[in-house]
């Protein structure tokens, strides 16, 4: 069973193969111009799909019955991987609100821009994570001050 990490860029590589386009954004074009902002709006479109259609699977799965192994350690591996499973979906879950969040900021003309520093994210950041609201430093920044409270 795949991890919840690698399901995720799984979704979100498939999301990139599905666009009909051949168009990637590069850093030679006006940042979060028309074209960069169509293609996000679209990747993160795709991305929703094809966590919908995973869960639906998931979810048709959990109908078709209860774990009816017999022997104990069949049952608790099966148990297990159901476990997985849906802790999974629920990451998934949680992903849907950061791509909704994505787009209403694409809606906003806020898209691509640091949520604390105002900068721009980058283009290579946001195609390797659509849903990022901080640059890196702002995000390290952030971690960094994260672990300093929880180490207190």
């Amino acid at each position: 069973m795949a991890t919840s990490a690698s399901t995720e860029l799984d979704n979100l590589e498939k999301a990139k193969r599905s666009l009909s386009d051949d168009y990637v954004p590069s850093e030679d074009e006006p940042y979060m111009g028309e074209a960069q902002l169509s293609y996000f709006r679209l990747l993160l479109l795709e991305w929703k799909r094809s966590i919908h259609s995973a869960s639906s699977a998931t979810l048709q799965s959990l109908q078709d019955g209860p774990i009816r192994e017999a022997d104990l350690n069949d049952r608790a591996s099966s148990e297990t991987d159901w476990s997985i499973e849906l802790r999974t979906r629920d990451r998934q879950r949680k992903l849907i609100a950061k791509i909704d969040s994505a787009l209403r900021r694409i809606d906003e003309g806020e898209y691509g821009y640091c949520e604390v520093t105002g900068d721009p994210i980058g283009i290579k950041r946001l195609i390797a994570r659509p849903v990022a609201t901080m640059t890196v430093e702002a995000q390290e920044a952030h971690e960094r001050k994260e672990k300093i409270s929880r180490d207190d």
